[in-house]
């Protein structure tokens, strides 16, 4: 354990419980078990590999209703306590830079996508842990100024897959978790019991744990500093299905972090461990209600991020097909 103070986990919001704590030399030994680095070519595509033609295809049969449903928040120029770098939006032609007729009308559109505030995929060269990339590479030598160049979300490419959605408050009968209410191995197993899904490998696995509902009717709130996510504990059982994607309306972990001196430890264990990219800030409102309203939990899901060669993630609006 930590002798520094600052190094301990913060104690979680009153009502929630991010706990049990974790040491580091724990979860250490949890980064080694849940080791892919080697197992992929091409590696910087990580666990994107295990999704084959065949699961393509059966994701493309779970289609009955041709119900889409977007999962991005709206682009957010307003400033919060989530969104402390708002998305820029202005018109850069009103109709009078160019010749007339026809007119036009052009914006301008730009974001610091990696935060509370806009709706991303982290690519695995977001993610470094002990100075490493997944698949081992030195982080300081690999991603610079210019960018990454391993790990870049432009190695990733489209994504279609069977989406799986574990509708943590539908099965709680709650509105929502509370803010620094971590998700255990127990609560996913009894989400996929209740909702009959099983996660299977190649699947993208989406929780919702409630944040922009509770983000709707009470307001918002600094996210950094308190959200319900996953318990690092509970990452083993998702390694162990195989899944290709993880993802919710939070950034997947709890916060505060019950590990000592890792602030992201679902992030080390996804992308720099296991090589599973990661979607960020869904919003899975509609999601749930459409699963709801269809009486299934699974559907096709496809995620298209922008070919940004050397980017280390991508502003993306996923869509589940019902």
């Amino acid at each position: 354990m930590s002798s520094n103070p600052a190094d301990a986990p913060t104690p979680p919001p009153p009502g929630a419980c991010n706990g049990p704590p974790v040491s580091r030399r724990e979860f250490d030994t949890l980064f080694e078990a849940l080791r892919t680095w080697g197992r992929w070519t091409p590696a910087d595509r990580g666990a994107w590999n295990r999704v084959t033609a065949d699961h393509v295809r059966r994701a493309a049969a779970l289609v009955r209703s041709g119900t889409v449903v977007p999962m991005a928040r709206p682009w957010d120029t307003a400033h919060a306590p989530d969104n402390t770098k708002p998305a820029l939006h202005y018109m850069s032609d009103l109709g009078d830079v160019e010749p007339p007729e026809p007119s036009t009308h052009k914006d301008f559109i730009g974001v610091d996508y990696h935060g509370k505030g806009a709706s991303h995929l982290d690519a695995l060269s977001h993610i470094a842990y002990r100075g490493q990339l997944y698949d081992g590479g030195t982080a300081g030598e690999l991603v610079g100024a210019g960018g990454a160049r391993f790990g870049d979300v432009a190695a990733l490419g489209p994504l279609v897959t069977r989406g799986v959605l574990l509708d943590l408050p539908a099965v709680r009968g709650i509105p929502w978790l509370e803010p620094g209410q971590a998700v255990h191995a127990a609560d996913i197993t009894a989400a996929e019991a209740a909702l009959g899904v099983e996660i299977a490998e190649g699947d993208a696995v989406l929780l919702r744990v409630g944040r922009f509902r509770r983000r709707r009717e009470v307001g918002p709130w600094n996210a950094d500093a308190a959200c319900a996510g996953l318990h690092a504990r509970a990452v083993p059982l998702l390694a162990e299905r195989g899944i290709a994607l993880l993802g919710g309306d939070g950034d997947s972990d709890v916060r505060p972090s019950p590990v000592e001196g890792v602030h992201s430890p679902v992030h080390a264990l996804a992308v720099a461990a296991m090589g599973v990219p990661l979607l960020d800030n869904l919003d899975l409102e509609a999601l749930s209600a459409a699963c709801a309203a269809t009486g299934r939990h699974t559907f096709l899901l496809a995620v298209t991020p922008l070919n940004i060669p050397g980017g280390t993630g991508s502003p993306v609006n996923p869509v589940a097909v019902l």
